[in-house]
């Protein structure tokens, strides 16, 4: 019996180490032939093709006299979960609005998210109220991290990451394609016009950000429309390590859109004007750099608005920003933040222990980066005050924009601002994953809808635009999801 046994472990040692060496042979022949290569952004072959439109949505392009911007921060599906809480109360937020009802949601003019934030973002700026009745099926729910681990050991994925020009993020990318209905940003701009949508991601060798946007493309040369949403939401969502970073062709030189500027006083402007120009400038010489690899977003932003601020104050003055729109036409400018960071895994500095290298990268990215965090909330809050002065200064006057009663409404939602200790507690540790569970799930929406309800600031702009629960006539009233 004891023989046996002996000879059945050694069938058994005999098969693993067989199929180990089966497994290593099927890897090495895979990389002696494997050439798959990803999707590659193409160069603008016409004039005809070359970008209309600046490279941020700004309110210059306001279709009303309401402009509403919402930014969605990163955080994985906790970010997702929280923003859609966020979008579900912006929903029911009900007015009537020059002679017609509607929604804060329904005005909302730009959408922008980082990493996790973009993923609902995207879904919400080509689907529109779809993201109600199918996002959580389509993403939250369908346990999607979990799908791209199985992937990642079948065959076809096995084969393309042997190549040199395969990552894991583009296999990621390839998961994304049926969220997003295989849809490009040509597609997305013809089929829906508002609200516009803004995906950013991190330039990996200049530190800066990348924005997927008309302009950033003029830049390289290269064009928009062809780009997958699902790759600007990989690029977006790439974080470092874990992922592998997305690369695009730089054709700068190609197209007129990609030459320096002529004009005497370029790169004279304020702070932020330089900025964005020394961003810009990075690009111009496609031979130094030919190519451009793309990680998360949240590396340099992590909300997902400083761009937004940035171009607002290279603009110059506030009216500048809203060049082009009939004086005395706006009424309401609003912006809502959605920070959906959370805490890190474990307090370092409660022990006198060499932090080991799991601890000291959870501490980099949500400790060291909360404090990034922390100075663009600062600088939102200051813009903002700044953008409120002006406004009180300009409004009403002949030639501005703004009307004699135009108000500025900056509303921050943050998991922070929960009211229930145990479940702030708890939902701050969520981690940052592509899946998270079922009941997470429904406590991050239920937060994100509360925590914008309880907002003062939310709570004035209602009273602004008469939101109350008789705002709307019975039947224009939207059916719960």
């Amino acid at each position: 019996m004891v023989t046996g046994t002996l000879a059945s472990r050694l069938t058994v040692a005999c098969a693993v180490a067989l199929q180990r060496m089966l497994l290593a042979g099927i890897a090495v022949a895979l990389a002696a032939c494997s050439t798959a290569r990803p999707w590659i952004n193409q160069p603008i072959s016409t004039a005809s093709e070359a970008p209309e439109r600046p490279v941020v949505p700004a309110p210059t392009e306001a279709s009303s006299s309401m402009v509403v911007a919402v930014t969605l921060s990163g955080g994985g599906a906790r970010a997702a979960a929280f923003g859609l809480g966020v979008l579900q109360e912006l929903k029911d937020t009900r007015f009537v609005w020059e002679g017609r009802p509607t929604s804060l949601l329904d005005e909302v003019g730009l959408i922008s998210g980082v990493s996790g934030g973009s993923v609902l973002a995207t879904y919400y700026a080509a689907f529109g109220d779809e993201v109600f009745t199918r996002f959580e099926h389509d993403f939250l729910l369908a346990d999607f991290q979990g799908g791209m681990i199985l992937d990642a050991w079948s065959p076809p994925t096995l084969y393309r990451l042997t190549s040199p020009w395969w990552g894991r993020s583009d296999s990621f990318a390839k998961r994304l394609d049926p969220v997003f209905r295989k849809m490009t940003f040509g597609q997305l701009r013809a089929q829906r016009s508002k609200p516009k949508l803004l995906v950013t991601a991190t330039d990996l060798t200049t530190g800066g950000p990348f924005e997927f946007t008309p302009e950033q493309f003029g830049l390289i040369c290269s064009d928009l429309d062809s780009v997958p949403l699902s790759f600007a939401v990989a690029a977006s969502s790439s974080v470092p390590l874990l992922l592998s970073p997305m690369t695009l062709q730089n054709y700068a030189g190609t197209c007129p859109e990609s030459e320096p500027s002529s004009d005497p006083a370029h790169g004279q402007g304020n702070l932020s004007a330089r900025l964005l120009e020394l961003i810009a400038e990075s690009y111009r010489d496609s031979n130094e750099r030919p190519f451009i690899h793309l990680v998360d977003g949240g590396v340099v932003d992590n909300l997902g608005v400083r761009g937004l601020l940035e171009r607002t104050l290279a603009g110059g003055t506030f009216a500048d920003s809203f060049k082009g729109l009939k004086a005395g036409s706006v009424h309401h400018i609003v912006l809502v933040s959605v920070n959906s960071e959370r805490d890190t895994a474990e307090r370092i500095d409660g022990s006198d222990q060499v932090p080991g290298t799991l601890q000291v990268l959870d501490a980099l990215v949500f400790g060291a980066g909360s404090r990034l965090t922390k100075e663009t909330t600062m600088m939102v809050d200051d813009v903002a005050r700044r953008m409120n002065d002006a406004l009180k200064y300009e409004r009403g006057h002949p030639d501005s924009p703004f009307a004699a009663d135009a108000e500025i409404h900056v509303i921050t939602v943050g998991l922070r601002q929960l009211q229930d200790p145990e479940l702030r507690r708890s939902l701050l540790h969520v981690p940052t994953a592509l899946t998270i569970l079922p009941i997470q799930v429904q406590q991050l929406e239920k937060a994100g809808r509360e925590v914008l309800r309880e907002s003062v600031a939310f709570q004035q702009l209602r009273r602004s635009l008469g939101a109350g629960d008789d705002a709307v006539p019975a039947a224009a009233e939207p059916t719960t999801p």
